[in-house]
């Protein structure tokens, strides 16, 4: 299994958001420490927001906070959520595939898909955030001293 970009990036949004406690950062900032561009973090922001894991506050002393839900979160099923459970591969697809009838393969891939997801349900955003991980996020993501807070971009 292979994560989109898509995902990495909100699973690492999570992870920055959840080791912030006092400073709220903007979707800039955030995209900034990520090296990622800010219209892709835009757009990850958004989904996260929709899905009730991330809240947004704009005006002064505004920016990004992650939610108790975000916070409990299910990497699993952060996951599964925003790769959707279709299958591995593409059996009906534009060119169908000749063995779809008596393909095994396709259940193998379907259970090898739960299993990765199963790995991911027991833990939580929370834990991803855990030293060493967390102690390294707050290295990187300490933005310029004094800043006023901002819009949430």
């Amino acid at each position: 299994m292979r994560l989109t970009r898509f995902t990495d990036l909100a699973l690492r949004v999570l992870m920055r958001l959840a080791v912030e406690d006092t400073d709220l950062p903007t979707t800039r900032e955030v995209a900034a420490t990520m090296k990622v561009p800010y219209t892709h973090t835009a757009k990850v922001v958004a989904r996260l927001q929709h899905l009730g894991l991330v809240e947004a506050r704009r005006g002064r002393g505004g920016g990004l906070a992650l939610t108790g839900a975000g916070r409990a979160a299910s990497v699993g099923t952060v996951v599964r959520e925003l790769e959707g459970v279709g299958d591995v591969v593409d059996c009906d697809g534009a060119a169908p595939c000749p063995l779809r009838s008596a393909c095994l393969l396709r259940g193998a891939l379907r259970r090898a898909q739960e299993a990765f997801f199963a790995a991911l349900d027991p833990l939580t955003v929370n834990d991803l955030v855990a030293a060493p991980t967390g102690p390294l996020l707050l290295g990187i993501s300490s933005g310029p001293p004094g800043r006023g807070g901002g819009p949430a971009d």
